[in-house]
């Protein structure tokens, strides 16, 4: 059997004019975990649009099967491939966040879609294709990671990716927020569950190099399992990016299990610095909870903090956006991403504005975090674009960048001036290196920025 398996890209990742590093950070790591299941004389593609071109025009490309994942923002673009694809008479099948959330819409693009995970569904329908009765619609049900076969890396094109060695050893998070697309997706059955630790490690084992990133929406968020599993990483030698959550963070001993285990960089959703906005969209896991105490224990344990920030929330007004940069540069914080508050189909937060007659147009390409897509309270929307851009420009500036090193010791200071400044400062140097399928290159120096500089 002939498959082929689709990443499409957002419009931003295939402009001839610029490029930004965030669209080769990542290989396609849920279909190389579906193509794992294949068979071994089953012949298999993986194509990322983010890094290479798709020529749709070739008539005789006609694979057996066709899979397309989909996110919101690539939904025109994987609508539009699987339609070529199908006039074809190529079977197209369609899974993803946003096929989950909006089932009906995807359905008239394809010949089969997948609602939720795909570990239990997937298989399901290999059978039943092989068998030439495939069903029309697959919904997960059963939530495990035991079995799990190997994750298919080789169908990865490393040398296109800066962090090709990144990893899932769960699923989900435990927490539940308004505005988050994956409650959705977890619909039916559980919305959070591990690998085995023994099954975790094995799959860190076979990652060539030192660095790694933990793309889990919340690799803290069984505890039992992360210490577990920091404890098999310690000694490996491995340097690491992670997520969690403020109050995982804040909870004793697990921070430096992680840091003593390799992680030198944790990926922060502070989100707002109202604390009304966190109990309106149910972020309740940062109510009550220091901010300024979780940088101060990620700094002193000897790691990075990589936050993310949402403008736009019912309680902000036109101020939010210079508090919310001088609070993070006057902390610290190494880098931060901004998001305009964007409402998710499937999403509670959707529901609600919907209801309200709040949501402008169900352009998908726009629903970016990068453009206003509902009718803000505290602010127009030109004021809530202008403040989102505003944000970034200041809070990467090299005077920022400086003023939230100048109070770290020398080396901590010098990788936050390399890190921050790398990340930012230098994209027309990431942009080429992209465009020459050099960027793996540049791997060493995220290494040395993350490690070098480590005290402990």
């Amino acid at each position: 059997m002939r498959v082929t398996m689709i990443l499409p890209a957002l419009t931003e990742a295939t402009s001839p004019l610029f490029r930004p590093v965030k669209y080769s950070l990542f290989p396609p790591l849920g279909l190389a975990t579906l193509a794992g299941y294949l068979r071994d004389d089953d012949e298999v593609r993986i194509l990322d649009e983010h890094v290479e071109r798709i020529d749709t025009r070739v008539a005789d490309d006609r694979p057996d099967l066709v899979v397309i994942q989909v996110y919101i923002t690539s939904a025109r673009r994987g609508y539009e491939l699987a339609d070529r694809y199908r006039e074809r008479g190529v079977f197209v099948a369609l899974g993803g966040l946003h096929v989950t959330s909006l089932p009906d819409e995807a359905a008239a693009h394809a010949d089969a879609i997948f609602l939720g995970p795909g570990e239990d569904t997937w298989p399901r329908f290999l059978d039943d294709f092989r068998a030439g009765e495939p069903a029309s619609r697959y919904v997960s049900t059963e939530r495990t990671l035991k079995g799990l076969p190997p994750i298919r890396r080789d169908l990865i094109k490393r040398e296109r990716y800066l962090v090709p060695n990144s990893i899932v050893v769960s699923r989900g998070c435990p927490h539940h927020c308004d505005f988050c697309y994956k409650d959705a997706f977890f619909t039916g059955g559980r919305s959070f569950y591990t690998q085995l630790v023994d099954d975790a490690l094995a799959e860190i084992e076979r990652l060539p190099g030192r660095h790694l990133y933990f793309l889990d929406d919340h690799l803290f968020g069984n505890r039992r399992f992360a210490e577990a599993l920091f404890d098999g990483m310690a000694g490996m030698g491995r340097v690491w990016q992670a997520a969690s959550t403020v109050d995982a963070i804040l909870a004793p001993g697990l921070l430096e299990k992680a840091v003593a285990a390799g992680m030198r960089s944790v990926f922060v959703g502070f989100e707002t610095i109202n604390e009304a906005n966190l109990t309106e969209q149910r972020k309740r896991q940062n109510v009550g909870r220091s901010y300024e105490a979780v940088t101060r224990r990620v700094h002193d344990a000897g790691a990075m903090i990589n936050a993310s920030f949402v403008f736009g929330m019912d309680g902000d007004g036109p101020d939010v956006f210079d508090r919310t940069v001088d609070w993070a540069v006057a902390t610290g914080l190494e880098t931060a991403t901004f998001h305009i508050m964007t409402p998710y189909p499937g999403t509670a937060l959707f529901r609600r504005m919907d209801a309200a007659d709040r949501i402008v147009h169900r352009d998908w390409d726009l629903y970016d975090t990068r453009h206003v897509v509902h009718r803000p309270r505290g602010m127009s929307a030109e004021q809530l674009e202008a403040g989102y851009w505003r944000a970034y420009r200041n809070f990467y500036t090299w005077p920022a960048i400086w003023r939230g090193a100048a109070g770290k010791p020398g080396g901590d200071r010098l990788r936050h001036l390399a890190y921050a400044g790398g990340w930012k400062k230098f994209e027309p140097v990431w942009d080429a290196l992209i465009r020459s399928g050099q960027v793996l290159r540049a791997l060493p120096l995220l290494e040395a920025a993350l490690n070098r500089f480590h005290r402990r």
